[in-house]
């Protein structure tokens, strides 16, 4: 799931990040509304913010807004800033470091006290923007672009064009193109959804300890590589 990337990645291994990444990015996009009423996968809606408190002038508000871009943008500066440090000293850890810091901020905030989320709200907002930031960089990368999975405006765009073009693009391997990127869109959006009545409805029942649900998804995806690798490992030795 993670250890393909670029060109060495198949529709199948794209479907499953993206089907596991947008699931978790919908819980925290629905859990972090809740928690501090603050957006917390994607900054467009902060942009809209910042330009409306600027123009009445509130600076100081401003200001807040422009740190939860800024923290998305560390996030994925950071995230692939790992990436190729990590890559020059042993690669097969070059994924695992960026998901295990987003699993780290996740747990941490599960285990907050609601008043000190309530306290510390613009932070917490900007530690799951963080957080949202590894983990967009790091689909982004390992996908070579091709799979986003904390925000939906870019995928229902491009949904919406290539539904048109299969009305126009015939012939048979432009079909088979198409109808490969409409499932993965589909499949991002729809977990994505998922996510999110998963984390609203998980954040009643059991607050912001929702997010450990997220990290347990993380940390399951990471042995599961790590299984996949060591038996792939097994059977090439034994089968030389």
């Amino acid at each position: 799931m993670y250890r393909h990337r670029g060109k060495s990645r198949m529709l199948t291994h794209n479907l499953k990040l993206a089907s596991l990444l947008s699931f978790v990015a919908g819980i925290v996009n629905v859990s972090g509304l809740f928690a501090v009423q603050r957006l917390t996968t994607n900054v467009t809606g902060h942009f809209a913010f910042f330009a409306d408190e600027m123009a009445q002038k509130n600076v100081t508000h401003a200001i807040v807004y422009l740190l939860f871009i800024a923290s998305f943008l560390l996030g994925a500066f950071c995230s692939n800033l790992l990436i190729e440090v990590v890559s020059k000293v042993n690669e097969r850890f070059i994924n695992s470091i960026p998901v295990g810091i987003e699993i780290l901020i996740f747990i941490f905030i599960a285990f907050l006290q609601p008043a000190t989320i309530s306290a510390k709200a613009d932070l917490i907002a900007c530690l799951l923007l963080f957080a949202m930031g590894l983990q967009n960089a790091l689909v982004t990368s390992l996908s070579n672009a091709i799979v986003r999975t904390t925000h939906l405006t870019g995928l229902f765009t491009d949904l919406g064009i290539e539904l048109s073009q299969l009305i126009f693009y015939k012939t048979e391997e432009e079909q088979k193109k198409l109808t490969s990127s409409i499932k993965l869109r589909t499949t991002i959006i729809f977990f994505f959804f998922f996510g999110g009545v998963v984390g609203g409805y998980g954040y009643l029942v059991t607050g912001i300890k929702i997010l450990l649900l997220a990290a347990v998804i993380l940390i399951s995806a990471l042995i599961y590589d790590s299984l996949k690798l060591k038996i792939v490992t097994i059977k090439r030795k034994y089968l030389r």
